[in-house]
């Protein structure tokens, strides 16, 4: 067996606001396996300024992996521990080569077609004027759920935008939910949950910043809304340390990004240990281009979860891949009249 890396710059179609600042370009890695005249394709996305492996070793790290690649899968995810995606890039790539198609890893009547995924549809943050026509869009597109990145602009512009979208939509039309990256000061952070829990939100991902525990375990305890955990689970690497931040926080729900979290290894973990806390969850991928996203969904739609999932992001750079993957009436399918263009 032989393994090489790539790296591959996705460009977005137009800049992509975050509470972080303001996207335009997404870094993203592949690695190739090939043995015997057969090819395994795994992609490597990280997030600069959020992956726990954005580091100055990351290339020397995939550099070691494709080395070592004889060594099989279970020793490299071991020697990996702190680089969860080259984790799930290898996880892709394995399954990939084992497979009698590149990219149908986990066949399912989602991969045959006769299946969807029901997604959110996600509103980037910008001007109100913007966001406005977002989710305008999304709405006449089909979305049944849509998610709102807040805490970039005023906090009264935010709930006015929602109060808009309550005045047409109920809660039975249009599931909402929000995305506040941390951006909450902790001492600030309740009042503010109470006035969003006006708009009947589904839930509000990570409304304080990482680390903060007794502050998070406090909101999750008093909030009037649920709150959803997601970059918190960043860089917890070992079973113990899972187990006592949900024990510790119980939170309502936690958000998967594989990417981020060690792959689907990692991802099994989680869910196990929330359904052991009665915390729900469901997955998001992470601006993976669509080699990444396919594979994720294919574990998403096998993992059977009734909630809408984060799987709609795709469509946003001018130089993804051309795929099967298709958003369509709010949900991610797998159209088999659709066909792969991989070149990098």
């Amino acid at each position: 067996m032989k393994a090489t890396y790539y790296k591959y710059c996705l460009n977005f179609k137009q800049p992509s606001g975050t509470s972080r600042g303001v996207l335009k370009t997404k870094e993203t890695w592949f690695i190739i396996l090939n043995e015997e005249g057969k090819r395994g394709i795994g992609e490597c996305g990280i997030l600069r300024g959020l992956s726990i492996d954005d580091r100055p070793d990351y290339e020397k790290q995939l550099e070691f992996t494709c080395n070592n690649i004889e060594k099989g899968l279970m020793y490299l995810l071991s020697k990996n521990i702190e680089f969860p995606s080259i984790q799930i890039g290898l996880e892709m790539a394995f399954k990939s080569l084992e497979a009698d198609d590149d990219f149908v890893l986990d066949p399912s009547n989602f991969t045959k077609g006769k299946d969807s995924i029901p997604i959110n549809g996600l509103i980037w943050m910008g001007t109100e004027h913007f966001m406005k026509q977002q989710i305008q869009d999304k709405i006449e597109a089909g979305f049944k759920c849509i998610k709102l990145k807040i805490g970039a602009i005023d906090f009264e512009t935010e709930l006015n935008l929602l109060k808009g979208i309550r005045q047409q939509f109920s809660e039975s039309d249009i599931e909402l939910r929000v995305d506040a990256n941390g951006a909450f000061k902790a001492n600030e952070a309740l009042e503010k949950l109470k006035r969003l829990s006006e708009f009947k939100l589904h839930s509000i991902e990570q409304p304080i910043a990482v680390k903060q525990f007794e502050n998070m375990a406090n909101l999750c305890e008093h909030t009037p809304l649920p709150i959803a955990l997601d970059e918190e689970l960043i860089g917890v690497f070992s079973k113990e340390e899972k187990q006592k931040l949900l024990k510790t926080i119980k939170p309502q729900y936690i958000i998967l990004k594989p990417s981020f979290i060690g792959g689907f290894k990692g991802s099994n973990e989680w869910i196990s240990l929330a359904e052991q806390e009665t915390i729900g969850w469901w997955i998001t991928s992470a601006l993976e281009s669509n080699v990444g996203l396919n594979a994720i969904a294919q574990y998403t739609y096998n993992k059977k979860s009734l909630l809408p999932q984060g799987l709609g992001t795709g469509s946003l750079f001018t130089n993804n891949f051309d795929s099967p993957l298709q958003v369509k009436n709010g949900t991610l399918q797998h159209n088999t009249n659709l066909h792969w263009n991989f070149n990098i």
